[in-house]
């Protein structure tokens, strides 16, 4: 699946991998080198007009961390935008809070694995995640 971004991005994409949060860090451990089902992860990748936290071409697949910034109502409405739009761009996008990938990874990861299992009994993208 091909999906333009704004090559403006890019350099900014860049200096967020040179400076990820301790929760992209722990979660990265898990992602990188198809560890995870064999799927190649990316990070800070940037797509449309945004740039999300992990992606997954093969999968459609962008994961977010949220830290407790996001918890701040026109934080969470920039969210629920930044989602919106990557369903319409047919990309699911799974949302995860720093304390949970700090106290719950075992469930992080088993909720990717999740998605994973769909999409390859489905042979195709499961069913869109709404945004919480």
């Amino acid at each position: 699946m091909l999906i333009k971004y704004n090559p403006k991005l890019k350099e900014y994409a860049r200096q967020l991998r040179n400076n990820a949060t301790k929760s992209e860090i722990q979660l990265w451990q898990k992602l990188k080198r198809g560890q995870m089902h064999g799927y190649d992860f990316h990070r800070q990748k940037p797509i449309d007009e945004y740039i999300v936290d992990f992606f997954c071409n093969k999968l459609c697949l962008a994961i977010e961390l949220d830290g407790y910034s996001h918890e701040i109502h026109e934080v969470w409405q920039k969210d629920v935008k930044k989602t919106k739009r990557f369903n319409e761009l047919g990309v699911s996008v799974l949302r995860f809070s720093d304390h949970q990938v700090f106290k719950d990874m075992d469930n992080v990861l088993l909720t990717i694995e999740d998605y994973i299992i769909q999409f390859e009994e489905n042979g195709n993208i499961p069913p869109l995640i709404p945004p919480s």
